[in-house]
């Protein structure tokens, strides 16, 4: 079949693309408001875009007619903290979704627990597998929607007891939940490892 991309609106685009487009890797953000509420909200719209500086880009929509809590407070406040879950974390994950006011904290409708961050006021969440604390460095916006790709260098990783070995992280143990389309979410399946390929080496490190 064929889908001409000009026939549809943009909802019926996200959908087509939202199933298409996976598995994502979720972006499990908590940012801090002007007058100090945490928020927290899951966005699959999700990458890393450097490694020297480590740097992560999340792309935030709308809701509604203007654009999400964690985007204003980004660009208010210049810190956030990303998050990866694991498979217990998934029922928080789907929920801390829901649309509330600006002045409703996720963290708190949910009852997840948080520790201070050691380089940024933003706190993060203790029951998560990884988290990775970010300043604010661009945001670009696109389309006719205005989605805002916003980039933020990661200035401390947080990472479980256990789950780096010589450097790299072990994915199995991590157990990291993806999203695929609709409200649906995705497990790591059979994990295949093929041979080494040359490539130019990317640093002397």
């Amino acid at each position: 079949m064929q889908i001409d991309p000009g026939d549809l609106g943009a909802e019926r685009i996200y959908r087509l693309m939202t199933g298409i487009v996976v598995p994502r890797p979720i972006a499990w953000v908590t940012s801090l408001s002007r007058t100090g509420v945490l928020n927290l909200a899951p966005f699959s719209a999700f990458t890393f875009v450097s490694q020297k500086p480590p740097m992560l880009a999340i792309s935030v929509g709308r809701k509604g007619p203007d654009y999400k809590d964690t985007a204003h407070n980004i660009l208010d406040t210049q810190e956030y903290v990303i998050h990866i879950a694991d498979t217990p974390l998934m029922g928080a994950v789907h929920d801390s979704s829901v649309e509330h006011p600006p002045e409703v904290s996720e963290v708190e409708e949910l009852k997840l627990e948080t520790l201070p961050s050691e380089r940024i006021k933003v706190r993060r969440l203790a029951a998560a597998p990884v988290a990775m604390e970010c300043v604010f460095r661009q945001c670009l916006e696109f389309g006719e929607a205005r989605s805002r790709l916003i980039v933020g260098e990661v200035v401390m990783f947080h990472i479980r007891d256990g789950l780096v070995n010589n450097g790299k992280v072990e994915t199995a143990a991590l157990d990291p939940i993806a999203r695929i389309g609709g409200p649906r979410y995705a497990r790591l399946g059979e994990i295949v490892t093929l041979g080494a390929v040359f490539q130019t080496p990317k640093s002397t490190d």
